[in-house]
């Protein structure tokens, strides 16, 4: 973790879901404060909280390394409804006929122990991580709920401006926008009318089941113990163990490739509650263990898949986009939420640098702004190229999954051949040797002093 001096800049985080808390607690352990806008409603009935919806969330080891850097690991762990990390690699089966196995991923390749992830239910772990983060935030953080960030404006003395939908304004040197799939934040960087978000024609049936159902059903596929994926055309099923194995995730995939991807819009909500029947039809002829999992997903619900297009930068002035604001993904690879916690700790990483401060956030245009000497060029620099790449790979690996049966996809060894060495660039990257190069590329260009060394 970086050394960090008093800093003469003032962070506004936009976004209280699981990057901007993260990214609040990884600041305050590096002696830097932030303000926290939450656009969470203050209910009657309950006291001001932050919300997090979803099913499952899978963290890979390179999400559990990124939170132990962020100084939160152990905190989330300790509240976590799992015992311990496992290995979550991908068991891959036909969803038809009796569900033979196409290719499994953890026999081809060589793991350790270091490449266990966990699987944890999201509306558990939503309270969980806010439970295990908000005592490590320091008082001089502050939260402030019911603030609905509705743009971002820049001040003559180059400071941001952020206007909220009560009419308040806050102003902040660095504004980092964590807010989300559905940014505004975003909108300082990317004009909303070229529409980067869209829908990729692709919806989620998602359900909850315990693993004694499943035994009486007589499922003999391992769900209850793997990470599961039933495959074939135009259509997948993601399965795996929550809550230590009590509890199986199940998330039922199906795409239109009937028509190309952003060529329409989802008008209405994009999750709802949909009669099972719809669900059970979608998958009509699929094997018995499909079946007796689908047929208890009594109230499923239906969620309308988005994605960024890959934005050409995260960063525009002294605002810094990151998670689902920077680059929203499919979640085929599980990675959306691991590639968030890897941009909040190298932000963290170099705005806690000894030798960050107001002057070099941002290079002035009539200086070597181009040649990448602010802090946060080098952040973007970074974190642009990777999480664009994990963005493009979770699309390519949906359509290997829902290619299934067809020429070129239609054998184990077509799929693996497909498949292979797909995860090992995400789970296996070294943070720390990023941080490293983002703080050697600003000693070369002299926006950070350069190191000595004595004789």
């Amino acid at each position: 973790m970086s050394a960090s001096t008093a800093k003469d800049f003032r962070v506004a985080i936009v976004g209280g879901g699981m990057c901007g808390l993260a990214c609040a607690v990884g600041l305050a352990h590096r002696g830097i404060r932030a303000d926290v806008f939450e656009a969470t409603v203050h209910l009657p009935t309950s006291s001001p909280k932050f919300d997090q919806v979803g099913a499952g969330v899978d963290l890979g080891p390179n999400a559990l390394r990124a939170l132990k850097g962020l100084g939160v690991l152990d905190a989330v762990l300790a509240r976590s409804d799992e015992a311990q990390q496992t290995a979550r690699r991908m068991l891959y089966m036909s969803g038809t006929g009796a569900h033979e196995q196409v290719y499994d991923y953890e026999t081809s390749s060589v793991f350790t122990a270091a490449d266990n992830g966990i699987g944890i239910y999201r509306q558990s772990f939503g309270p969980v991580f806010l439970a295990a983060v908000l005592p490590l935030l320091p008082d001089s953080s502050a939260t402030h709920f019911n603030k609905r960030c509705t743009s971002i404006s820049t001040t003559a003395s180059g400071s941001h401006c952020i206007h909220f939908a009560d009419g308040t304004t806050h102003e902040a040197d660095l504004v980092i926008g964590a807010d989300g799939i559905k940014s505004i934040s975003r909108n300082a960087l990317v004009d909303p009318a070229k529409r980067p978000l869209q829908f990729t024609n692709t919806v989620a049936y998602r359900g909850l089941l315990s693993t004694d159902t499943l035994r009486q059903e007589s499922v003999t596929s391992a769900v209850d113990t793997r990470l599961c994926c039933f495959i074939g055309i135009d259509k997948h099923i993601i399965a795996f163990p929550i809550k230590s194995g009590k509890i199986v995730n199940i998330v039922a995939f199906v795409t239109d490739n009937s028509v190309s991807v952003g060529s329409g819009e989802v008008t209405g909500p994009w999750v709802k509650a949909v009669p099972q029947q719809e669900l059970l039809d979608s998958f009509d002829g699929w094997g018995h263990d499909v079946q007796a999992m689908l047929k208890h997903m009594k109230s499923p619900s239906k969620w309308c898949i988005h994605a960024l297009t890959p934005l050409d930068t995260f960063v525009r002035g002294k605002i810094a986009l990151v998670g689902d604001a920077a680059h929203a993904m499919a979640p085929h690879l599980g990675s959306g939420v691991g590639q968030g916690f890897e941009d909040v700790f190298v932000l963290c990483e170099l705005l806690g640098h000894s030798s960050t401060n107001l002057s070099n956030l941002e290079a002035r245009k009539n200086e070597a702004i181009l040649r990448g000497q602010a802090v946060l060029k080098a952040y973007d620099a970074i974190r642009q190229p990777r999480a664009n790449m994990v963005l493009k790979e979770s699309f390519r690996a949906g359509m290997i999954y829902e290619n299934f049966g067809k020429a070129g996809y239609a054998t184990g060894a077509d799929i693996e051949g497909h498949l292979a060495g797909i995860w090992e660039p995400i789970w296996h990257h070294n943070l720390d040797e990023d941080v490293a190069a983002a703080i050697a590329s600003l000693q070369e260009q002299g926006s950070f002093p350069a190191v000595t060394t004595g004789f």
